[in-house]
């Protein structure tokens, strides 16, 4: 009992260090948007990484101060509502060229993550259910707003996840079309940038799925353990993949 107890509370202060990473890839992301005028797919990724960071940040302040119904509040809303959304929102546009598409599709889903976050803010708190060193959406009185998460999560699934792997395939395609050319070949430093973006996007798509495998397993079975593992081993993920995909600066 002894060795698992100080295996969950080992567990238990992963947040801190997933709050540091997110913190110093925060910081890398802002230099690049500010480098180049603040595109707004780098610009929505700080955003996402921001409350990514915020999220864990406010599990260590359960884990080091003890859990209260505010705490667990602003715990959903950054966690449930913007753990995965701004990300996605990121690579909405990045992916769609045409801005009309990509404003059309921010705006439809804003327009939900804004009507959940109010409810969030708004709905009574059931103190009774806290508990003192793990956060719960169970305290939500409107327990319907846990029904508004799904729809969020999905689109962030869309367009997190599903666009990485789509250009992940890509990149591989492209890959071993230039290795296969028997004249023109492309630069070897291009062919690494193929191969180097190809994995990088592969890397991003399995990071972002760990927080949503964690947090399936809290709501299932009540093991927010397996978020604070996710959502750890997923930002470093997505920050290598992120760091193999902007390669390029660095090589061409």
């Amino acid at each position: 009992m002894g060795g698992q107890e100080n295996y969950l509370s080992f567990i238990y202060y992963l947040p801190i260090g997933t709050s540091l990473i997110s913190a110093a890839f925060l910081v890398l992301l802002l230099k690049g948007a500010l480098k180049k005028d603040w595109p707004a797919h780098i610009t929505w990724w700080a955003i996402g990484v921001f409350f990514y960071g915020l999220g864990t940040t406010l599990e260590s302040c359960i884990t080091l101060l003890g859990n209260t119904p505010e705490l667990n509040r602003w715990w959903y809303w950054a966690g449930a509502i913007l753990g995965g959304y701004p990300l996605a929102t990121g690579s909405v546009y990045l992916i769609f060229k045409n801005r009309k598409t990509a404003h059309l599709l921010t705006g439809m889903s804003l327009a939900l993550v804004i009507f959940a976050s109010v409810a969030i803010f708004l709905t009574p708190l059931e103190a009774a259910k806290v508990d003192p060193i793990r956060p719960s959406g169970d305290i939500l009185s409107w327990q319907w707003i846990r029904l508004l998460t799904p729809f969020i999560n999905i689109y962030a699934v869309i367009f997190l996840i599903g666009t990485a792997i789509y250009s992940s395939i890509n990149f591989s395609k492209s890959y071993k079309k230039s290795i296969s050319l028997k004249s023109s070949n492309p630069h070897p430093r291009e062919q690494k940038l193929l191969l180097s973006r190809a994995w990088g996007t592969s890397l991003i798509a399995f990071g972002a799925l760990l927080p949503g495998i964690g947090g399936s397993l809290t709501k299932t079975h009540d093991l927010p353990e397996a978020l604070y593992i996710g959502e750890f081993i997923g930002i470093i993920f997505i920050w290598i993949g992120h760091a193999m995909c902007t390669e390029k600066q660095a090589t061409v």
